[in-house]
């Protein structure tokens, strides 16, 4: 028997309903709307959605910089009956005729500079300009909130894997609509919260960003940073109380003078992405001792999965924590059975922030998607990671490697993270990726590209002697790369696969 969440589960284009008539909700370059105003432009563009594409559970693509239309739309399409594909604007022609082609895409709206871009054949539907759709929709009759089931799709989030085009992840009302509460329960948000939402909202917690705000009743400022001061401006500007981030961008905004006052106004900081290492932990704790500091795990295909009570952040910086509200987190052995405490197994996240799979792709579906163990409290199909991980005697989980991650290296299963915390815990380096590269007599050998912190001199000659000392033979770089700056993947993470690609180019 499936156990159901204990909460109402209310269609997506509900959340604009939440905040009281006067109060803010996204504050744009162009002015504040207070969700009086957020309710309209809803419904608005949700008519003109309605009219342009009328069939239920159709398709329509974004692709445009953060402002009114990409913030706008994950719950006008929800109002309007339709899909909404969130294309991120840093992609390229290639990728994005792919999600359109892949998607069955009936509207692509979009930056015209952008829509420039693409060749005869790749936008196979409408395609309208950002402007022109938006200036049309302030005239459209407004649709009222939608009665929508829960479990009708209203997203589709295309993910990148380390191989392979991206696939899209299905998501329900359902699936969102709890996300939204359950980061807004965890986070402890509140009508006063303000985000600063830096994240891609093609990301599915680049997304939450905005929709755990207004579940709480709270606003949202949306910013496309040209440079890590520009977030510390905007902070500042807004008086923003909640900051989500990944680990690259923590790295460079921990580089920063923060004015104390600045520092002050954030009361949480939320970390997605990759794994906070103890070293920037701690450089957190000290610049924002007021904060906070959420360490979480998640993965597209089930949007959040654990996070780590701040109180037990300087104790255990290590930890993924437990699970998330509405979410079951068990870690399965290799044997099938539940693992026992510290032995490792395979993440399983089951219950209803499980999404519905893969748009169009049954075959990645089934190696991903799987029934949930017997022990599940939930049932039904659950997410099998691929992540191996151990849980201590406390509950409390940590990150071991990803299965398809791990280096074999002479008959040595090595996990990447050890080496790179082993690299970052010298205080040498800012930045560190170790890969494992084909190797003739090794099966793969390590290879560790590393960014030297800023008051290293000596990196170079100090950080092999370091490794030698901390970690095993078999763990040892074959070759470090040096880099002045970490290539970053369009969701704001290292780009691992671009440099795997590099390196073995």
């Amino acid at each position: 028997m499936r156990a159901e969440p204990e909460t109402a589960i209310r269609p997506l284009d509900h959340l604009a309903l939440t905040g009281a008539d006067e109060a803010p909700a996204l504050v744009l370059r162009e002015g504040t709307l207070n969700y009086k105003d957020l309710r309209d432009r809803v419904g608005r563009l949700a008519g003109w959605l309605a009219a342009q594409v009328p069939a239920p559970g159709a398709r329509v693509a974004t692709w445009a910089a953060k402002g009114a239309l990409t913030c706008l739309m994950p719950l006008a399409a929800a109002r309007a009956g339709l899909v909404h594909v969130p294309i991120n604007p840093l992609l390229k022609r290639a990728q994005v005729a792919h999600i359109l082609a892949d998607s069955g895409a009936a509207l692509l709206i979009g930056t015209p500079a952008r829509l420039a871009t693409l060749e005869p054949g790749d936008a196979p539907c409408l395609a309208v300009a950002e402007a022109d759709a938006m200036t049309a929709a302030l005239g459209a009759d407004p649709l009222p909130p939608s009665a929508a089931d829960p479990q009708e799709l209203a997203a589709i989030l295309y993910t990148s894997g380390s191989t392979g085009r991206p696939k899209g992840v299905m998501l329900s009302h359902a699936n969102m609509w709890l996300g939204a509460e359950s980061v807004a329960s965890y986070l402890e948000l509140g009508p006063d919260d303000r985000a600063l939402a830096v994240l891609p909202l093609s990301f599915d917690y680049g997304q939450n960003q905005l929709l755990s705000h207004w579940f709480a009743g709270g606003s949202a400022v949306p910013l496309d940073y040209l440079t890590p001061r520009d977030v510390v401006k905007a902070i500042e500007r807004h008086d923003v109380t909640t900051l989500a981030a990944v680990p690259p961008l923590w790295v460079q905004l921990t580089e920063l003078d923060w004015p104390a006052e600045t520092a002050a106004k954030l009361r949480r900081l939320t970390n997605s992405g990759g794994a906070l290492t103890p070293d920037l932990v701690g450089r957190l704790r000290a610049l924002f001792p007021d904060a906070r500091l959420f360490a979480m795990y998640g993965l597209t295909e089930a949007f959040r999965s654990t996070f780590l009570d701040p109180a037990l952040i300087d104790t255990h910086p290590t930890s993924m924590g437990k699970a998330i509200p509405h979410a079951e987190i068990l870690v399965v052995a290799d044997n099938g059975e539940i693992a026992a405490d510290n032995e490792e197994g395979e993440l399983v996240h089951c219950g209803p922030l499980v999404a519905h799979g893969y748009w169009q792709d049954p075959e990645r579906t089934a190696e991903r998607y799987k029934p949930a163990p017997a022990a599940s409290r939930y049932g039904g199909m659950a997410v099998w990671s691929g992540d191996r991980v151990r849980r201590d005697a406390d509950g409390l989980l940590y990150f071991v490697g990803r299965r398809d991650a791990m280096i074999k290296s002479a008959g040595n299963r090595i996990s990447p993270a050890e080496i790179e915390e082993a690299a970052l815990a010298s205080g040498l380096v800012a930045e560190a990726v170790a890969l494992g590269i084909p190797d003739v007599r090794l099966g793969q050998a390590v290879h560790l590209v590393v960014r030297a912190a800023p008051t290293a001199s000596d990196a170079v000659e100090a950080l092999p002697r370091i490794l030698m000392q901390e970690l095993p033979n078999f763990m040892q770089p074959k070759q470090i790369h040096w880099r002045d700056a970490m290539p970053i993947s369009p969701n704001g993470k290292i780009d691992r696969t671009g440099l795997y690609a590099e390196l073995t180019a």
